[in-house]
């Protein structure tokens, strides 16, 4: 049995919330406390519901397809057109239109320190940072791959992946 997409985009949600709201020691807290949240920057809301609707929007669009250049769900998303439309709608934030470029916002993060919501960089064609998506934890992250694919949820740890891995990037608020 098929459940619809909005369906298993609200289970994700779900999921994440608990993953969040999960108890933790007073010594976690305080690292968890220490560590910028890479999403609060961007919304009024707290950090969780910032997280939430962002990777909400991003799962309600797993199956659209690809398009080289494309900016829109209705016509397509190439990958920095997904990510691009996901930041902007969730967040209200204005990310550059290419890869490349989005590679230069935000500050660097070790793949150890990778939280949702962080976008990952990789080399798909030949030259670095030519693909993006955003991590979703868990080493997944959710990407338009190509053309005759469809918005997908990836696996980092695939040798094709992590062969082109070429790092991440936290963005801050007021990215433009």
């Amino acid at each position: 049995m098929k459940l619809p997409l909005s369906l298993l985009a609200l289970i994700f949600a779900l999921f994440m919330g608990s993953v969040y709201a999960a108890p933790v020691s007073a010594d976690e807290a305080a690292l968890a406390a220490e560590q910028a949240d890479p999403i609060a920057r961007f919304a009024q809301s707290s950090g969780e519901e910032a997280v939430g609707d962002l990777l909400l929007q991003a799962m309600s669009l797993l199956g659209v397809a690809y398009r080289f250049g494309g900016n829109s769900p209705t016509s397509g998303l190439d990958c920095s057109g997904f990510i691009k439309y996901v930041f902007e709608k969730s967040l209200k934030v204005n990310l550059p239109r290419t890869s490349a470029e989005m590679a230069k916002v935000g500050r660097a993060v070790d793949r150890g320190e990778l939280v949702p919501g962080d976008l990952v960089f990789f080399d798909t064609r030949g030259f670095r940072n030519s693909h993006v998506g955003i991590y979703l934890g868990g080493n997944k992250f959710i990407h338009s791959p190509r053309t005759g694919k469809t918005v997908e949820v990836a696996n980092m740890g695939q040798s094709y992946w992590a062969g082109r891995y070429n790092g991440a990037r936290r963005v801050q608020r007021g990215a433009n």
